[in-house]
């Protein structure tokens, strides 16, 4: 195809004679030559004046392409006051030159309440491309272009919210076409059909769906060339850090920039470990709370459930949180270490919560803060899991041990948690599936080697029956990605249903 082309153009006037509306809508495919192009309708109405329409993107498509929209609408006034039949072109604008569809040179006419007209480019177009669903969204509009010329007598959407495990149907409704939008005959522009449909999604996550276009002599399918239509509601975001213990210079400069950042990356569950508040003769300090100050400054306060282990640094009370978007339910503490002693560092505690999250379903998040391999890792982590197991119920979509387990990837720790072919690596699966595979599916005998020069000491394992799947992983906190705010770097991880 040519660099930018005409898809769609609609032309409708709507009202009386002494108060008419008229709206115009450009689709158009461009290549995507320069991330900072410029993209316009070039048009003019029966005054000649030309003017200026900036295009918004919309979507990328197959082959290095891209879909964009121009819109305006003009409010009710004198039908002589409106633009009234139009003529158009398209340019794309890109540090390497400049791009026309202007018809071959003629531009196109379109004809005021003419309605919808598609180029050859595009007999059957999609009108609705929403980029996913949104809260509280219990349906899905679908609205369809089909050239008049195709004689398209039935047109369904085959559709599913379960992967295809179930498929459904919905017909579409054909709109009514007026007399004078099929009169006239533009040059490079055929009569557009519209169709109307509407997908019962409810509450499910996401909804998978393609179009079928029946006439007695053919059928055609609309199915995103050949994957399916996708949209999904936003991903679960869980953000995991641990905050070394009011260690850090500038220390009320990195709170702030953690809160920016959960704020930014728009997480919803945080699990904190190195969680600190002023010893105070072991009573604390809730003011001075290091998980309690982070939320404070929030755009908006989480839910938040913390708790503390052991005297750290001589002068706080140590210990884990966890801050979520959604309320927390079954809170919970537990010393999983051998050592209870308040001051003995080698004393853990596991704070729990469960989470109901909307579209996704029920996880139990744990924080955890373990020791070190030789100063009781082994144990600590058989009680952890053994604790989460007994929770587990048939409610339960996904459990997640969060936070700094002290056992670099690849070393006997992170062995014991693989031998247990229970809890898997999340940042693994996600940023090197076919290793994650090689270690915790096939178990490869020299898979610790290629773990040679990965060094995280930070986690998220997933119990591996959940019904999610980590969907993206992402170290944060670095000097390239909000600045270093700990001695630890943290990670986001989003997680979807199966």
């Amino acid at each position: 195809m040519e660099n930018i082309q005409l898809l769609y153009v609609a032309n409708k006037v709507t009202g009386k004679a002494a108060a008419c509306q008229q709206s115009l809508l450009f689709l158009m495919r461009v290549a995507d030559l320069d991330y900072h192009k410029q993209v316009e309708v070039v048009w003019a109405g029966e005054d000649g004046v030309w003017q200026y329409l900036p295009a918004v993107f919309k979507r990328k498509v197959d082959g290095g392409l891209e879909d964009w929209q121009a819109e305006i609408v003009f409010p009710p006034q004198a039908h002589a006051e409106i633009p009234g039949d139009i003529r158009f072109a398209l340019r794309l604008q890109t540090a390497g030159g400049e791009y026309w569809d202007n018809n071959e040179g003629s531009d196109y006419f379109s004809g005021a309440g003419s309605g919808g007209r598609l180029t050859s480019t595009a007999q059957v177009l999609q009108l609705t491309h929403a980029e996913r669903l949104q809260d509280g969204q219990h349906s899905l509009p679908i609205k369809l272009a089909v050239d008049v010329g195709l004689a398209i007598e039935k047109v369904t959407i085959h559709w599913t919210v379960d992967n295809w495990q179930h498929s459904h149907t919905t017909t579409c409704r054909q709109q009514s076409l007026k007399k004078s939008a099929t009169k006239a005959g533009y040059a490079g522009l055929h009569v557009a059909q519209l169709w109307g449909g509407r997908i019962k999604v409810a509450d499910a996550f996401r909804v998978q769906y393609s179009i079928c276009c029946e006439s007695s002599e053919q059928t055609l399918w609309d199915n995103n060339a050949g994957r399916n239509y996708d949209l999904s509601r936003t991903p679960l975001r869980l953000l995991i850090l641990n905050l070394h213990c009011y260690q850090e210079d500038e220390q009320d400069r990195k709170f702030w920039q953690i809160a920016k950042a959960i704020d930014e990356l728009e997480a919803d569950v945080v699990c904190l470990q190195e969680v600190a508040e002023y010893w105070n003769n072991g009573h604390g300090d809730w003011p001075s709370n290091s998980a309690n100050i982070i939320n404070k400054r929030l755009a908006k306060p989480f839910y938040l459930y913390s708790d503390w282990s052991h005297l750290g640094f001589d002068k706080f009370r140590e210990g884990v949180a966890i801050l979520s978007r959604y309320p927390l339910a079954e809170q919970e503490a537990r010393y999983v270490s051998e050592s209870r002693d308040v001051y003995s560092i080698h004393s853990r505690k596991v704070v729990a919560a469960r989470i109901k999250v909307p579209y996704i379903g029920v996880i139990d998040v744990f924080s955890a803060h373990l020791s070190w391999w030789e100063d009781g890792f082994q144990q600590q982590f058989q009680r952890l899991s053994a604790w989460a197991d007994s929770k587990r119920d048939a409610e339960v979509d996904a459990t997640l041990l969060c936070g700094d387990f002290n056992v670099a990837a690849g070393s006997t720790g992170y062995q014991l948690v693989v031998s247990s072919h229970q809890y898997e690596d999340q940042y693994l699966a996600a940023n090197a599936p076919a290793l994650f595979q090689q270690i915790f599916r096939v178990n490869d005998p020299h898979w610790r080697d290629y773990l040679a020069d990965d060094y995280r000491i930070d986690y998220i394992f997933m119990e591996r029956d959940s019904g999610l799947r980590v969907s993206l992983a992402r170290t944060v906190f670095t000097a390239q990605d909000y600045g270093p705010v700990s001695d630890h770097c943290g990670y986001l991880m989003t997680f979807e249903p199966l």
